[in-house]
């Protein structure tokens, strides 16, 4: 018996003349956890995607091996029936189901053609109890938090006798505790004989984890560590990973910092679902021109319904304060005042709210800022290409032809797509809700390129980011934020991971 559970070997793909993969090879061997590692757009989830059977046998190049003999699956009935199990980053639950509905739809505990409920909630109480959730198997997965769901979708797999686990970005919207459990998880569950893929962008989290790392570049396979023999050198992953090196991960910035130009006062406002109570209690900051602010504080404590309830109310009712831009009072009361105005709001849920995803990069770049190509309500659309084009390549949009769907796009180039909307529409004060989650090291790298272009032009930057070295990395100043109030704020000089958890924990309010 091979030492490998799967081999895959001269894996090519493509997708018209766009060749996504040319030449991948990868072995997994049998219980191990192997990461999967590469830039957005190497390659990572369309190599997943023909494992899964998502591409099936036919539509590529090469074989697969899996348990010993070669397999072709034709959809993802086939590759489910051999124990191959995969967990998209977008999670594949039906929201306003039970916990119970969702793990066995389409595998119904019936008996002649009757759900036996008694039963089914009876395994699905086993199931949770595998992954340590403690909830009801009755609970509507609406009710969940996202690490809640990722149990939900383990437990899935665990109860159609999983024996290869494939995780695309498991922890990517997790915050620390969360993903610690998962990491956690994915050791138990290899300790029982279960192996399993992980794709991940956060290099620490592949150390801790991972037996074995296969780099993929450009749609080949470029290098190949054995952790177990050489303890994993990060900076070889990288520059592996973009084919050069990357010495600091952050642009180096000298900071020019100019008077204040974007003022918060006082600013409350109550949750829709919650009327009666304050969601965000008299939360005031200010930046300067020249200046990156940051935004700290674990999921949940508000800090991006406080940005949605900035940009033009969309977040928020009886919400009260006061906005000041450049001196003046300034209403934001609905999005297109705030976009008229000079506030721009990059959105962390790229695909649900930031772009239109069946449509092309010139058309989502044009979104904000359409008065600036139209004529008598008509737009000029050679015109719109033409900025399309230039910010493709300003920003290093990897994308064949500017009608490309941004759908298809890599989720390191759509998010460039969102900055370059709203670059376009030349905001005084840029918005950046976890801005680089999900998307890979060399990407990141360019993305803070452009928030320092950004407040090099006498501009600020608000970021709001779960990942504290990104934080320390890119600001000048740091608010941190715990249940809906800012209790902490730091110079970058004083700043560290301590003081900013330390602070988040004594829980006071600063003035």
């Amino acid at each position: 018996m091979s030492d490998y559970l799967l081999d895959m070997r001269g894996i090519q793909k493509c997708f018209g003349a766009v060749k996504a993969l040319s030449s991948v090879n990868l072995q997994v061997g049998r219980g191990d956890i192997h990461a999967i590692c590469g830039e957005n757009g190497a390659g990572k989830s369309t190599l997943m995607k023909i494992l899964s059977g998502v591409y099936p046998a036919g539509t590529y190049e090469g074989t697969i091996h899996f348990d010993g003999e070669e397999r072709r699956f034709l959809d993802l009935r086939d590759s489910e029936a051999m124990g191959i199990c995969i967990i998209h980053q977008e999670l594949a639950l039906i929201p306003m189901l039970s916990i119970t509905e969702n793990l066995f739809l389409g595998h119904e505990i019936a008996h002649r053609g009757v759900i036996d409920w008694s039963l089914a909630h009876r395994r699905a109480k086993e199931l949770l109890n595998k992954v340590g959730l403690s909830v009801s198997p009755q609970t509507p997965v609406n009710q969940l938090g996202i690490g809640q769901q990722q149990l939900v979708e383990i437990a899935k797999a665990l109860g159609r006798d999983v024996r290869l686990l494939l995780l695309d970005e498991p922890t990517a919207s997790l915050n620390e505790k969360d993903s610690d459990r998962l990491l956690e998880l994915m050791l138990e569950l290899k300790s029982r004989g279960i192996t399993s893929i992980i794709i991940s962008h956060k290099l620490n989290e592949i150390a801790r984890v991972a037996d074995a790392v296969t780099v993929i570049r450009d749609g080949t396979t470029v290098d190949v560590i054995d952790c177990r023999a050489t303890p994993l050198s990060e900076d070889r992953v990288v520059q592996a990973m973009v084919g050069r090196e990357l010495a600091d991960r952050y642009p180096p910035r000298e900071s020019q910092l100019g008077e204040t130009l974007f003022e918060v006062k006082d600013w409350s406002l109550e949750h829709p679902e919650r009327p009666g109570h304050d969601f965000i209690r008299r939360v005031s900051f200010y930046a300067r021109r020249g200046e990156v602010i940051g935004i700290a504080g674990l999921m949940g404590s508000g800090r991006t319904e406080l940005a949605m309830s900035l940009f033009g109310r969309a977040f928020g009712r009886n919400i009260r304060g006061s906005v000041r831009l450049n001196g003046k009072d300034v209403d934001l009361s609905s999005v297109r005042k705030a976009i008229d105005i000079g506030v721009a709001y990059a959105t962390e849920d790229r695909k649900g709210a930031g772009l239109l995803l069946g449509d092309g990069i010139g058309r989502n770049v044009s979104l904000a800022n359409l008065k600036a190509l139209s004529r008598r309500w008509v737009i000029n659309e050679s015109e719109e290409m033409k900025v399309g084009d230039g910010y493709r390549r300003a920003l290093r949009i990897r994308s064949p032809d500017l009608r490309q769907p941004v759908e298809r796009l890599s989720g390191g180039n759509q998010q460039k797509v969102v900055l370059a909307k709203w670059l376009f529409s030349n905001p005084e004060v840029l918005i950046l809700d976890e801005p680089t989650r999900g998307i890979d090291v060399g990407a990141k790298y360019e993305i803070y390129g452009v928030v320092n272009e950004v407040v090099s032009q006498g501009k600020c930057v608000v970021m709001i980011s779960s990942e504290m070295p990104e934080l320390l990395g890119t600001c000048d100043r740091i608010y941190v934020m715990n249940e809906g109030r800012f209790v902490g704020e730091f110079p970058i000089a004083e700043a560290s991971q301590e003081r900013i958890m330390h602070a988040i924990m004594k829980n006071e309010v600063i003035q």
